[in-house]
C-alpha cells in the first residue's frame, strides 16, 4: 500500500472522526482524483510543442496525457477551433496516491524559498488548487531536453463538504500549507 494511502487509513480517518465528529467511517472525506493540467498557449504557432507537453505531463503522471483543444475560435488570440491549446491527465486510485506522495515529498520541497503552499486555493466545495511555475520540480523531467519553462496546475478533488475539512485532512495527509 501507498505511504499516502496507508496513512489515509491508519491515521487521518480516526483523527477526523473524532474532530469533525463523524459516526460512520463511509461520511469522512476523501480524496477522490487529482487533475494536473498544463496550458501551453504557444502551440498555436507551433503544433509541436504540444507533443513536448504531453510527454513531459506524461512523465510526471505516469499516464498518458490528452491533449485538450480549443472549443471556439478566438481572433484576438489568433485561436482557430481544433487547435491544441493545453493538455490535462486526471488520476483516480494508486496513481493519484503515488503521485500525491511525490508531489508532498519531493517536489513541493525543491519549489525555491518555499514557506508552504497558500491556503486560499480552496473553491468552497473541498476542492483544493496549487499553480507550480515549472515542471522541473519533478525528478522524472530530464533537465537537458527541456526547452521551456511550463507552469501547471494540481487540482486536488475531495468529497469534503467544507473547506474547512479538506484543509483538515491535506494537512493530516502532509500537505505543507502556508502559516501566515
Amino acid at each position: 500500500m501507498n505511504r499516502v494511502k496507508e496513512r489515509y487509513v491508519r491515521d487521518v480517518v480516526p483523527a477526523l472522526m473524532k474532530e469533525f465528529g463523524y459516526t460512520n467511517i463511509m461520511a469522512v472525506p476523501k480524496i477522490t482524483k487529482v487533475v494536473i493540467n498544463m496550458g501551453i498557449g504557444e502551440a498555436t504557432q507551433n503544433a509541436k510543442i504540444a507533443d513536448t507537453a504531453q510527454d513531459e505531463l506524461g512523465r510526471i503522471a505516469g499516464q498518458r496525457a490528452v491533449v485538450t483543444r480549443a472549443r471556439k475560435s478566438i481572433a484576438q488570440f489568433k485561436l482557430r477551433q481544433g487547435m491544441p491549446i493545453g493538455t490535462m491527465v486526471t488520476l483516480r486510485g494508486v496513481r493519484m496516491y503515488e503521485f500525491l506522495d511525490r508531489l508532498i515529498a519531493i517536489a513541493l520541497p525543491r519549489v525555491r524559498d518555499f514557506k508552504g503552499v497558500s491556503p486560499k486555493g480552496f473553491d468552497g466545495r473541498g476542492n483544493f488548487t496549487v499553480g507550480l511555475r515549472d515542471q522541473l520540480l519533478f525528478q522524472e523531467i530530464d533537465y537537458m531536453k527541456v526547452d521551456k519553462a511550463r507552469g501547471m496546475n494540481v487540482s486536488v478533488c475531495t468529497t469534503a463538504k467544507t473547506d474547512q475539512e479538506a484543509r483538515r485532512l491535506l494537512q493530516l495527509i502532509g500537505m505543507p500549507f502556508r502559516t501566515n
